[in-house]
């Protein structure tokens, strides 16, 4: 169906396979950890310790062009609001779609222009907010991928000259209309994605260098993380998902009410507002289902980021430990499908824990 084809479209806004920016910091801010000119920073002691946990965060902006599933996503939720006789008529195909075959069905199909009329005259009783609703969780997502960050810890062990770490991701960060807020992947039964063995170096002047690793991300369930824990609850506090929010959106009774009259006017009689607002419900939940199933399928291929990681680290309080890790920057490829792109510039700062 073409309009619930693309309803999941705009939901992903993509991964970037022809490449992934950062979100860069300010280079003239002296309190940005990632500022490589604070005059507060001492030199680094001799004989540093690097060992320990440190918790990171990184963040990149992620492109809209990426092939395959990915891309596949993008642009469906346009359809309940891009024609205009939306969304009238997009409710009405959920309506549709979930009736049993028969005569009251034959009868809407045959008259969906007139049936849609009736909603439209009822719309702002029916779903008053459901096209603005629909926009923003639109331009939501844009920002989310636009403004997409990682939760992380580096554990480092080993000696001078010879330091190892374990790098993983332990969450995800989204940034909407200039607020930040974090998602532990273990509150969505999401597994952390963890990297052991990346070999890491420390010079004397402090640069830190993580060596070339790859690390593979589900970039449908983050998105998922990102429509349940971020978007739909910004907009409706009491909706826990995509289902809830459609149908807070839309009044199936009322659209049951709409449809069994449209039908009375065309042939005299109907089967009761039940069974036409009993098909709307479960059209919504479908069409959510729909939007949940075409973000999991892009996660049949990994997005996979294939990164070196260039840092600065410091000793603030000079007990010969780092405390501080400031100015990373990663570089590397952002692949989708085996499909690489090379990666642009992105940021990443640290603590120890």
């Amino acid at each position: 169906m073409k309009s619930l084809s693309k309803f999941a479209f705009v939901l992903s806004l993509g991964v970037a396979i022809t490449g992934c920016a950062a979100d860069a910091s300010d280079p003239d801010d002296p309190s940005d950890p990632s500022d490589p000119n604070d005059p507060t920073d001492p030199p680094l002691p001799q004989n540093v310790d690097a060992a320990g946990k440190y918790s990171m965060k990184s963040t990149y902006d992620l492109a809209t062009n990426i092939p395959g599933k990915a891309g596949e996503v993008a642009n469906m939720i346009i359809s309940a609001t891009d024609e205009g006789s939306d969304p009238s008529k997009w409710i009405l195909e959920q309506v549709v779609n979930n009736l049993g075959s028969g005569t009251f069905k034959s009868i809407i199909q045959g008259a969906i222009p007139f049936v849609s009329g009736y909603i439209n005259d009822r719309l702002l009783e029916i779903a008053p907010d459901f096209v603005t609703t629909m926009i923003t969780v639109g331009n939501d997502f844009g920002q989310v991928s636009k403004n997409f960050g990682l939760n992380e810890t580096l554990e480092v062990t080993g000696s001078s000259g010879n330091w190892m770490a374990k790098h993983s991701v332990t969450g995800a960060r989204f940034k909407i209309d200039g607020v930040e807020q974090d998602f532990a992947f273990a509150d969505f039964n999401t597994p952390a994605v963890e990297v052991p063995g990346v070999s890491m170096t420390l010079d004397t002047t402090g640069k830190l260098t993580l060596a070339d690793h790859k690390v593979p991300l589900a970039y449908g369930k983050v998105l998922r993380i990102a429509m349940d824990g971020a978007i739909i609850p910004s907009l409706d506090p009491g909706a826990q998902n995509l289902a809830d929010l459609l149908k807070h959106q839309i009044d199936c009774n009322a659209v049951g009410q709409a449809v069994n009259d449209a039908v009375a006017d065309t042939i005299g009689f109907g089967p009761g507002a039940g069974l036409f607002a009993g098909a709307c419900n479960v059209g919504l939940q479908k069409a959510a289902d729909l939007i949940y199933s075409k973000l999991n399928e892009i996660d049949g291929n990994a997005l996979e980021l294939g990164i070196t990681g260039n840092a600065k680290a410091l000793d603030k309080d000079q007990n010969k430990q780092i405390d501080t890790i400031q100015t990373g920057t990663w570089t590397g490829t952002c692949s989708y499908a085996g499909s690489p792109a090379p990666l642009s510039t992105a940021t990443f700062f640290g603590a120890r824990l």
